[in-house]
């Protein structure tokens, strides 16, 4: 699928916005005119954020939101009309190479990954929030599971991470009929961890973001790891992985302030090493 066309006199830097504060990396998807479809060089460069986030000795936590009343439409589809006849395996390597190397990035994003859902989430937007550690929503947020609407598979991972976190049976009603799911449902189903009034999201999320950057970064790094593989390995398996983190935890400066501080009675400063 080609390109899609980008607003005339905007850089993809200023459509995907970036600032890191207080060692959070804060990442806003900014096209509220098209909910914040993402283009596949809007896509690549949130991939590269998530990527750089990781690796930042700097960075100890991130937050993705989105401006106006949009958090993540999905893939912006323009284009695809005149994308010409396909040849066989064109649309699987565009999956993924594309949304599921997205998905994959938050996933394995070695720091913790909050969502602040601002409005609608649908498609790979919706996956997109679902796929991160922690999320917020605003009351007036809502997640769709738009494929069906398109007489379109599921794709960005939607079958992969929906089942595991709702079951499978709440996953095929959301992806058999495409209805969307108010903010207050998606907390009731286990899909949000925070519904929250539009005007306190944000604040929300800041502190949530602070809580996570002032803590022990590579202990988080370690368990996001150890809970995301939990439902893919068996017990043996599980309880190894288990050990050998707690193992290589056991090296890190944090780990030993950690222990001082709990033999010496007071809070712990960790320093996210």
């Amino acid at each position: 699928m080609p390109d899609s066309p980008r607003e005339p006199g905007n850089s993809v830097e200023s459509l995907v916005q970036q600032a890191t504060d207080n060692q959070v990396c804060r990442i806003t998807l900014n096209r509220p005119e098209s909910l914040n479809a993402l283009t596949p060089d809007q896509r690549e460069r949130l991939i590269q954020l998530l990527a750089d986030a990781s690796a930042d000795p700097r960075v100890r936590a991130v937050v993705l939101t989105g401006t106006g009343r949009g958090f993540c439409a999905g893939a912006d589809l323009r284009g695809g009309a005149a994308a010409g006849e396909r040849v066989p395996g064109d649309v699987a390597r565009t999956i993924r190479l594309g949304a599921q190397r997205l998905v994959a990035a938050v996933l394995d994003c070695e720091k913790p990954v909050i969502a602040a859902v601002n409005g609608t989430a649908a498609g790979l937007g919706a996956h997109l929030a679902f796929a991160c550690d922690l999320v917020l929503a605003a009351e007036s947020a809502k997640f769709i599971e738009v494929f069906v609407r398109r007489g379109l598979v599921p794709d960005g991972g939607g079958a992969y991470l929906l089942p595991r976190l709702i079951g499978p049976q709440r996953a095929k009603e959301l992806m058999f009929f495409g209805d969307a799911l108010t903010a207050a449902d998606a907390e009731r189903l286990g899909l949000v961890n925070r519904v929250l009034p539009d005007g306190e999201l944000d604040k929300t999320a800041r502190e949530w973001a602070a809580r996570l950057a002032a803590g022990p970064t590579r202990a988080l790094a370690l368990t996001k790891q150890l809970v995301n593989a939990s439902l893919d390995t068996d017990r043996a398996a599980a309880f190894a992985a288990e050990a050998a983190a707690q193992e290589i935890n056991m090296t890190t400066r944090d780990a030993r302030e950690g222990v001082a501080s709990f033999v010496e009675r007071r809070s712990a400063e960790y320093e996210g090493r």
